[in-house]
């Protein structure tokens, strides 16, 4: 391990493979969707997936005869075909996920790499502080490139 370079595959590889095994990942995805419900991004998206079922549902007679299977795999393709997920998800991303990455991700992917790289020499100590001349502000950061380098 200590041969390989920043950002060779296989070191990137098993710092992911660590993170997942100490339970990071898990923690992360149930720090988010305890949140995901509670937001305006997620509330619009639900009501319009409900609504566009409602209205292809309406155009179809009920009989005993109708194929359920095949009415719901039309609904979810036509589902994803609008769009409407993708845009929705993409906010509900915005909403839950970028808040967190600075403040609570990061630290603790950060602290994890640290320990994984060193092991035994990482210490509990709190960092130092960072002047506020060293800190840019979070809106000049791209969201949609941390998003990606997070996910």
């Amino acid at each position: 391990m200590a041969g390989l370079p920043p950002g060779d595959p296989q070191l990137v590889s098993m710092i992911v493979n660590h993170l997942k095994t100490q339970g990071l990942f898990d923690q992360f995805r149930r720090d988010c969707l305890a949140d995901v419900d509670t937001k305006p991004a997620y509330l619009n998206l639900k009501q319009r997936v409900d609504n566009f079922v409602s209205n292809h549902l309406s155009n179809h007679t009920w009989s005993p005869h109708l194929n359920k299977n095949q009415l719901r795999n039309n609904i979810r393709q036509l589902v994803l075909q609008s769009g409407m997920l993708e845009q929705g998800v993409d906010r509900i991303v915005a909403q839950v996920v970028d808040p967190k990455i600075n403040h609570t991700f990061r630290p603790q992917v950060e602290r994890v790499v640290r320990e994984f790289l060193s092991p035994g020499s990482y210490s509990e100590e709190p960092p130092l502080p960072v002047s506020s001349a060293d800190v840019k502000p979070e809106s000049t950061l791209n969201s949609n490139r941390r998003r990606k380098d997070w996910i």
